[in-house]
C-alpha cells in the first residue's frame, strides 16, 4: 500500500499524539471510572509504539547514511604516517 510522504512521516507523531489523549483522557475521568485504567493503558501503548516507528526508522535511515560513504579503496597502497622517512638529498 502507498502512502503520500507526508502522511508516511507523520505516521509516528500520530500515534503518539494518540497515546497522549487516550492518557489526558484517563486523566480527565479520574480514578473513579472504570475505563480509566483502559485509557492509560491504551495510551502508553500509543506512545511506545510511536517511538518505536520513530526508532526503527531512524536507525535504519543512520544505517543507510553509512552505508552511503564511500570507503577506502584497499588495493591502493598508502604511506604509513608514523614511521618518518629518510631525507635523501
Amino acid at each position: 500500500m502507498w502512502l503520500p510522504n507526508i502522511v508516511y512521516e507523520r505516521i509516528p507523531q500520530f500515534w503518539f499524539l494518540l497515546g497522549l489523549l487516550f492518557i489526558t483522557t484517563g486523566l480527565y475521568l479520574g480514578y473513579e471510572s472504570d475505563a480509566t485504567f483502559y485509557y492509560l493503558g491504551l495510551g502508553v501503548v500509543s506512545c511506545t509504539y510511536g517511538v518505536g516507528i520513530f526508532m526503527m526508522r531512524w536507525g535504519y535511515r543512520q544505517s543507510q547514511r553509512q552505508s552511503d560513504q564511500p570507503t577506502a579503496n584497499v588495493d591502493q597502497p598508502t604511506a604509513n604516517v608514523d614511521q618518518p622517512t629518510a631525507n635523501v638529498e
